[in-house]
């Protein structure tokens, strides 16, 4: 099988180092042509529908899985959802799009696959509108298209713009307090990055029916719980504590990216769950248990 994995980041990079390993051809198209691999590296703007075609016309699965700064998302992803629709269109490749759970908005109980779509916030409302692009192309008959959606997601290599990265684990593990945003004893899922190759794969390799939203397994665990099974792990005395409301909101009124993270930090002060029933039962995909991914990702900052 051939694939086009678009993006190179914490995902894209290691979802095509795993489809080259099992003897898949695979394509790792960015803007700057970064090599992964095992896998053919290649100079592409996503938003071009010309080279975006050009780089699918001999893939069985285009995996969507670049991810513009928040600041840019409004100008940068509708035309890469158009560029990738024509892409699949021409090739006849099947769409794969690495999603979250933005379309969602501020939930009522466990999101389901099934959920109401009834976000307001700006950044879901972008996600949303090219997921029903997609979705739209798919009921035309003219793409075969699902969306993999994960909660924030947390492992070895998280770093920065991860809520769950190493700044966390690196503060608790010193003893020190770890600042976060929203209230930390807030129920709230997190998605593994291995199981979300693994979503990812599964979903590419379904014979059943596309043109759907599949979810990520994911713990869900309270930051606040977290700390204490670090402490627990490391014989440490860590802390956790939430930035206040007014000063997310007050800092984003300077800086656009703050503005963006308090827009969205209504995710982190509800609980903020979803269910991967479906996902289990239909793709064979299970969470990696807990302990295990916590303990992986914990002792990959002590490196």
């Amino acid at each position: 099988m051939e694939h086009l994995v678009v993006g190179a980041g914490l995902i894209g990079r290691p979802l095509a180092e795993r489809l080259a390993a099992r003897g898949d051809s695979v394509t790792i198209a960015t803007r700057s042509g970064s090599a992964s691999r095992g896998a053919t590296p290649l100079v592409l703007d996503a938003g071009d529908p010309v080279a975006f075609s050009r780089a699918a016309a001999r893939a069985s699965t285009i995996f969507l899985c670049t991810n513009p700064p928040y600041t840019k998302w409004a100008a940068q992803w509708p035309p890469i959802f158009r560029a990738a629709i024509t892409a699949a269109t021409t090739s006849g490749a099947g769409l794969v799009v690495m999603g979250n759970l933005y379309p969602y908005g501020s939930p009522s109980g466990p999101m389901t696959e099934h959920s109401p779509e009834a976000t307001t916030e700006t950044k879901g409302l972008i996600r949303l509108a090219g997921w029903r692009q997609v979705l739209a192309a798919h009921e035309r008959g003219d793409i075969r298209a699902v969306e993999v959606r994960a909660s924030d997601y947390f492992g070895p290599g998280a770093d920065a713009t991860s809520h769950l990265g190493r700044s966390f684990f690196t503060a608790v593990q010193a003893s020190k307090t770890a600042r976060v945003v929203g209230k930390p004893d807030a129920l709230h899922s997190w998605s593994y990055l291995p199981d979300i190759l693994s979503t990812l794969v599964a979903a590419a390799d379904h014979t059943g029916d596309w043109g759907r939203v599949w979810h990520v397994p994911s713990g869900a665990v309270r930051r606040t719980d977290i700390v204490q099974q670090l402490n627990r792990r490391y014989g440490t005395h860590g802390t956790v504590s939430g930035y206040p409301q007014w000063l997310l909101r007050t800092l984003g009124a300077v800086s656009p990216m703050m503005r963006e993270v308090w827009a969205s930090s209504y995710q982190f002060v509800v609980p903020f769950v979803i269910d991967f029933a479906e996902t289990e039962r239909r793709l064979g995909v299970a969470a990696t248990p807990w302990d295990e991914a916590l303990a992986t990702t914990a002792e990959s900052y002590r490196a």
